[in-house]
Order: C-alpha cells, then structure tokens, then sequence
C-alpha cells in the first residue's frame, strides 16, 4: 500500500507539470556527413543542428555528426536514414545515383561552371529531387553547394598526356568513365576511405574540391591542385519522413525553417569560398595550376557520359537538362 501511494503521488505530481496532457519527451536526433566539420557539408550540419534545436524550442535535439560516423559515407546514407539508423544526413549526390539517376545531375561533367548555374540548376531539379528521396521514405531539407571540383595530384599536371594511367580517385559513375575515357586509371572511392590509399602510396591523385578541412588533409600528400572546373556539384541533406511525421507540427515546421535557413546560409557562403580556399591553399605552399588542354581533353571524353546519363535518366531527366541549357 505505500508503494501504491507512492507511485499515484508521482503520476499526480506529473499530471500538475503538464496540466491538461501527458509530458512530452524531447526527440533527439543526429544528420550526419562524410566530411569534415570545416568543408560545407560539415559547416551545413552544424548550423542546421543549431537552427533546428533552436527553432523547435524544447521539442526537438539535433546533433551534427561529420567525418563519417558508424563508417557511413555518402553512397549508403540514404539506405541509413530510411531504415532508422540515422533521423538524418547529408550525403553528396553523386554518390547516391544509384538510388535514382537524377542525384547524378548536379554532379555531371562540365554542365554547371558556378555558383549561380548550381543555384539555377537545383531550382529546376528540386520536385525531382525530393520525389526520389520521398520514394526511398526520406524528406528534402536543403541543399549544399560545393566548390568546383579540380585535380590534385603528387606530381604537376602539365599536359593532357599527364592523365594516361593516372591512378586517381573519382567520387561517382560519371567522374570515373571520363576520367577512364581520357586514358587515367580511375577508382570509385570515398573521401574518407581515399584518405589511407593515398597515404599507403596507392593513388596519385584525387578528383575533388578539396573544400575547408577536406583540403587540409588532401595537400599533406598532393601539393598540386590543377583547376579544370569539373563540375560545381550539390550534397542533399534528408531525413527519415517518419521521424519528422513522430514529430509535434510545431516542431516540423522547425525542422522545415532551419532547412531553408541552412540552405540560404550556404549559397550566400559558396559566393566567398572559392576565393578563400585558393588564399589557403597557397598559404599552405599548394601549387595552383590551370591546364587548357588537360581540361579540353576531360570535356571531350565528357560528352558520351552525360548522354548516357540523359538516356538513363527518362523524359524528366532530360527535361530538366533541356531547360537547365
């Protein structure tokens, strides 16, 4: 008996905490990042994290996770975040095009050449995107914009012949059948995972931006970044459609504003990017090279990569690519 009034004594004491309905206890989730915190996928988790939590005003806890936690990298974050392992990520969308051709969009050779074309670009994919995520049981919540994606290399890169046999690490399809294409010796891998091969000397080089914390780590081995303009390619962030739905509306709404207020945060950060990250990279001794014909070769072999892609992708793909040109 006085365990029994003990515990009523509890439940009343509750009740007249929350008078009118029971406690709600606040949800707590991670969006996590194959990069670094400084590149601008780590930069656009963190200020999501901080938007939402503060935005959701006690209902909601989100956490930002970079440098692949639980070993996840971009190409498996979707399959995560729909099967509940994470409430959330950011995941680069070349990685994700075998989930749905259209995330290759943004990232094919030599279509997007700045900011604003990515910005244009993401205009005209975005109901395309958020169908292919909705179909995986993801919702959309901002886009990040990366800086264009160059080469960095052990050696210069000084002549389109510089390519042949060149063991390089592309980041999706694409990137590796025109590198393939150009006579290099191509390897899907990423970021994370490109790291200790570089190290162990099994690569020479790497396709990439080389963005914020990401570059730090890139010109410890490959001094040498050659600006060929590849492609300014986006990153999606998501999250499961069944943790926003578990949330109160109030909070959904949160979740939903801290998505377009990160995403307006990161165009307004990529109009500054490139000019600082080539200030760093100069002051961290990297050799900035610019190389026509290497570049000339790359857009050649381009070509039949992206009307393949336009093939696969079916009449919305190549609707978006029409009106994007």
């Amino acid at each position: 008996m006085p365990r029994r009034r003990h515990l009523l004594a509890a439940g009343l004491a509750g009740l007249a905490a929350a008078p009118g309905r029971r406690a709600r206890a606040a949800a707590a989730w991670r969006i996590a990042s194959e990069y670094p915190a400084t590149a601008m996928p780590g930069e656009g988790i963190a200020h999501f994290a901080e938007a939402a939590t503060r935005l959701a005003d006690g209902a909601l806890t989100v956490t930002a996770a970079p440098d692949a936690p639980d070993g996840l990298r971009s190409a498996a974050m979707l399959r995560a975040v729909a099967e509940g392992k994470l409430a959330a990520a950011d995941a680069f969308t070349g990685a994700m095009a075998k989930d749905a051709p259209i995330f290759q969009l943004s990232a094919l050779p030599f279509l997007t050449g700045s900011a604003a074309d990515a910005a244009r670009l993401l205009d005209l994919a975005r109901p395309a995107y958020a169908r292919a995520l909705a179909a995986q049981g993801a919702t959309l919540l901002y886009a990040t914009p990366w800086p264009p994606s160059g080469i960095w290399s052990r050696r210069p890169l000084t002549e389109a012949g510089a390519l042949q046999g060149l063991r390089i690490r592309t980041y999706d399809a694409a990137g590796t059948a025109v590198l393939q294409a150009a006579g290099a010796a191509p390897q899907q891998i990423s970021f994370a995972d490109a790291l200790p091969r570089l190290k162990a000397g099994e690569m020479d080089a790497v396709l990439s931006s080389g963005d914020g914390g990401a570059g730090a780590r890139l010109w410890e081995i490959l001094p040498n970044f050659t600006r060929i303009d590849y492609a300014w390619p986006l990153s999606l962030a998501f999250c499961a459609s069944a943790a926003l739905e578990a949330l109160p509306e109030p909070a959904r709404r949160a979740v939903l504003q801290a998505g377009r207020e990160t995403e307006a945060r990161q165009f307004r950060a990529i109009a500054t990017r490139l000019e600082e990250n080539g200030a760093r990279l100069r002051a961290n001794g990297v050799a900035l090279a610019e190389v026509p014909a290497l570049r000339a070769a790359l857009t050649l072999a381009a070509q039949p990569v992206v009307e393949a892609w336009s093939a696969r992708a079916g009449e919305e793909g190549r609707a978006i690519l029409a009106a994007y040109r």
